[in-house]
């Protein structure tokens, strides 16, 4: 069967060069084979999240280190900021995994604001909140640095921030952020197959786990410490990805932090230029338009266009490409176009051709 090229949210589409390093013959996750291969990459989990703290490797989705940071890091009551399918989802987790919660809910389409987060933390019911960064469900992307900010304010909470579709594609300075967790997986702007979640904790997050007595064992983040200063794992880890990582490294670096970090924003700007052009508006608020995937209304403003997505999106595939039809309760009334992972102007120029073909069918 002809390979469909992947440009939906995640997964994303997976070069050759990174498949063949998964395939790297096996070796013991406890033999200094494997602690070489965790010792290679420190350096350069660290150097990507501009992070002194050891950065951590974890066989699950992203999900395992969300429930994992709830169990570890809540006490009293955590603040869900939620602002689509996926930050609302964490309102559930939360109380799935026995926490008080409470859920800061923002219209789907607009962001966490940090004034809207300031008055709920001043009222010292919480020691943990959770935030998506780049809510993939809509295409917003909340100004993280200002929510951060907050934590000078309130130093016993608990900042657990989600950056599964933004780590790596844009500038995320763990140390000089100052929250608590900062986690992501791999199948997204890493462009790893599906399967490795990279997250760092702060030392006041390791204190606070510590503390805990039913933080369980898998997510246990006192063990991720423990393990990551003798280049190891927990548990058994997905070798396979590892030695992806190791290679995606590699290319990021050669490529030059900024210069990746440009590549998104402008791939992204692209995107919304070739929606633009077609008489679509954007779903996400104006200013806070993820620079990874463009979330594109379909009709749901006036003056917008509206067209058969799941037309659009055959037409698309039978091209060769895969685009997201909107998800959640905004599904057909947005479609979703992913530029993250290893896309280039010229990539993205082959999917904007598709499209434009497509739309003269419609």
């Amino acid at each position: 069967m002809t390979h469909v090229k992947l440009h939906i949210p995640g997964p994303v589409e997976v070069s050759a060069k990174t498949f063949q390093a998964f395939c790297q013959p096996m070796i013991g996750h406890r033999g200094q084979g494997f602690k070489d291969l965790y010792a290679k990459i420190q350096p350069q989990l660290q150097q990507l999240l501009y992070t002194k703290q050891l950065v951590f490797l974890s066989t699950s989705s992203a999900w395992g280190v969300m429930e994992g940071a709830a169990r570890n890091l809540v006490r009293k009551r955590v603040l869900n900021c939620m602002c689509g399918a996926f930050s609302d989802k964490w309102f559930d987790v939360s109380k799935r995994c026995g926490k008080e919660a409470e859920a800061l809910q923002a219209p789907w389409g607009s962001p966490i604001r940090p004034e809207q987060v300031e008055a709920r933390l001043a009222t010292g019911q919480f020691d943990a909140l959770t935030i998506i960064h780049n809510e993939t469900s809509t295409g917003v992307m909340s100004r993280i640095y200002e929510i951060a900010a907050l934590k000078k304010k309130f130093p016993d909470v608990m900042f657990i921030v989600d950056a599964v579709s933004s780590m790596s594609a844009v500038k995320l300075e763990f140390d000089a952020l100052g929250v608590d967790v900062l986690l992501a997986g791999t199948q997204k702007a890493f462009a790893l197959p599906p399967g490795l979640a990279v997250f760092v904790c702060s030392p006041a997050a390791l204190a606070k786990a510590a503390g805990a007595t039913d933080r369980g064992y898998y997510f246990d983040f006192v063990e991720f410490q423990k393990n990551a200063e003798q280049s190891m794992t927990p548990s058994t880890p997905s070798i396979g990805h590892v030695h992806a990582l190791a290679s995606k490294l590699d290319d990021i670096f050669a490529e030059g932090l900024e210069a990746r970090f440009a590549r998104h924003k402008k791939l992204a700007e692209m995107t919304r230029a070739w929606a633009a052009k077609h008489g679509f508006t954007l779903f996400p608020e104006s200013g806070f338009e993820s620079v990874t995937l463009t979330c594109v209304n379909n009709g749901a403003k006036p003056g917008g266009r509206a067209v058969d997505v799941p037309k659009l999106q055959k037409l698309v595939k039978d091209q060769g490409f895969l685009i997201d039809g909107g998800y959640g309760k905004i599904k057909g009334t947005t479609f979703r176009i992913s530029n993250m992972g290893d896309e280039t102007e010229a990539t993205m120029n082959q999917l904007y051709a598709a499209l434009d073909g497509a739309m003269k069918q419609l």
